[in-house]
């Protein structure tokens, strides 16, 4: 079976920074606009047991390791 690109996907994942205090999250905006203008896009958070979200999940289509413009 033939695979088209669009069919295969790559994931990154980060985990949300925390202020000094580490019990509020930092804004991770800046963050995020580096990895969507990377091609990446948010899917899904990852939560704490007890609240708050550990970690932002990310996808964006498999880059081909022959294609010059993949990292």
């Amino acid at each position: 079976m033939n695979r088209r690109r669009d069919d295969r996907w790559e994931y990154e994942t980060l985990r949300v920074p925390r202020e000094a205090l580490k019990k509020e999250s930092a804004n991770p905006k800046d963050e995020i606009n580096e990895l969507a203008a990377e091609g990446w896009r948010l899917v899904e958070t990852i939560d704490y047991t007890g609240g708050g979200t550990k970690f932002l999940i990310f996808e964006r289509p498999a880059r081909d390791s022959s294609d010059p413009d993949s990292e």
